[in-house]
């Protein structure tokens, strides 16, 4: 008698074995291409923390910290920015050999991005039933991926510190009504002015306590600083904060904020200021009212994502390494991606996962890393040099009017809609 044929296995997804090989390769992957990205060619040899230190050096010598200046052949010359006390942070690293701070800095800044990325991550984690170790080894290594973080790496930049600071106020002590609530924002801001945003996003969502809080310990911030350098704080206040042209060229397609764009439409002349008040008033005005609907909400991540963009927007010079803010709003369109799981949601799930996949391959590829600008004014001439010249910015644009909010749900619903996913069917 022929031999009855074997049926073959039942196909099944219960197949942990090749699960754990797909993991692997896809983290072995991006380990391979990361080293890519930071190539000698490509990164920029901690060039502004060089300069920090120069100007503290020749700070503690006794010349005017605002005075120091070094040549650039792209933005001319490079001088000391940040408020002084931000030089009286940096001024014990002056004391350690170069390669040392640099790092400190290059292992703090790493550190920061593991630390922020989990925050950012273990919620989606928890609530999608993820794979712990490998959702959080590939989202630090994604992250490291992206330009902003190259920048803040090979630049030698403190952004990771800011960052730090920031979502630790607004995702922990903030929400929980900490005694110290407003603190991080108020040291951030003190620090480098950009983080100031978020105090009139503390304002705009009432939180009135923290906005005090806030706003109390920039200002003493500020004050010690003016009480160590009276000179100094004088000159940055009244003279070198409003001296755009200290920063560098607002034309230079580094500089990814509104004015920028604006900019490159008429290098090498200034764009006309009464226009770009007017589309910083309208963008702000909408990204701050979606910021605290999204707050009202109980989103608060969303919240403050959506104002984190506004400030880039809003800001005269928003350098590429500064614009962090791309990395939470892909987080938050994965997780809604995630979440749409019922028949009418597929639409709304799709447009989430392309939106997330679209703006990382953006914020991975960059605005500068592969492009040689050159040392001339850059003018936008066409559609195409528009978009390419101004991505972060038009990409900023869309997630202001594309990033949707989750509203939180009471703990029993959630814990019943989750045992209703998990049935099987």
């Amino acid at each position: 008698m022929p031999a009855e044929p074997v049926a073959p296995p039942a196909v099944t997804d219960d197949d942990p074995g090749g699960r754990t090989v797909r993991r692997l390769v896809a983290v072995v992957a991006l380990i391979a291409v990361l080293p890519a990205l930071y190539l000698p060619g490509l990164n920029h040899k901690f060039l502004d923390l060089k300069i920090y230190m120069s100007a503290v050096d020749w700070w503690r010598v006794g010349h005017p910290l605002y005075d120091y200046a070094q040549p650039d052949r792209v933005q001319g010359e490079l001088y000391f920015t940040y408020p002084p006390f931000s030089a009286l942070l940096l001024w014990p690293f002056g004391l350690l050999r170069l390669g040392a701070t640099v790092a400190i800095f290059t292992v703090l800044t790493v550190a920061a991005v593991v630390l922020t990325t989990r925050w950012l991550v273990t919620p989606v984690i928890a609530r999608h039933g993820l794979p712990r170790t490998f959702t959080l080894t590939a989202a630090v290594l994604l992250v490291l991926a992206v330009e902003s973080t190259r920048e803040t790496i090979t630049f030698g930049q403190i952004n990771m510190l800011l960052v730090v600071l920031i979502l630790a106020d607004l995702l922990f002590a903030v929400p929980q009504a900490r005694r110290w609530a407003g603190v991080g924002v108020g040291l951030a801001t003190a620090l480098k002015l950009f983080p100031g945003i978020f105090i009139v996003y503390l304002l705009a969502t009432r939180r009135w306590r923290a906005a005090v809080v806030a706003s109390a310990t920039a200002a003493v911030a500020t004050l010690l600083a003016a009480a160590v350098a009276p000179g100094d704080s004088w000159r940055f206040w009244t003279q070198e904060l409003w001296d755009t042209e200290r920063v560098g060229r607002t034309d230079y397609v580094g500089n990814q904020s509104l004015f920028g764009l604006l900019s490159r439409f008429t290098a090498p002349e200034k764009p006309d200021r009464l226009l770009w008040l007017v589309v910083v008033a309208v963008v702000a005005a909408y990204g701050l009212w979606r910021a605290v609907r999204a707050a009202r909400a109980g989103d608060g991540l969303t919240g403050l994502t959506l104002t984190g963009l506004v400030g880039g927007l809003v800001s005269p010079i928003t350098w590429t390494h500064h614009i962090y803010w791309f990395v939470p709003a892909v987080v938050l369109l994965a997780d809604a991606a995630l979440s749409a799981k019922r028949p009418d949601g597929a639409r709304r799930r799709w447009w989430s996962a392309g939106l997330a996949v679209g703006a990382t391959a953006v914020i991975v590829y960059g605005v500068v890393t592969f492009q040689k600008w050159g040392t001339d004014p850059v003018r936008t001439q066409n559609p195409g040099d528009f978009v390419v010249q101004n991505a972060y910015v038009l990409l900023s644009l869309l997630l202001l009017v594309a990033l949707p909010v989750r509203v939180a749900r009471p703990a029993r619903i959630e814990e019943k809609s989750h045992q209703m996913d998990t049935t099987p069917q």
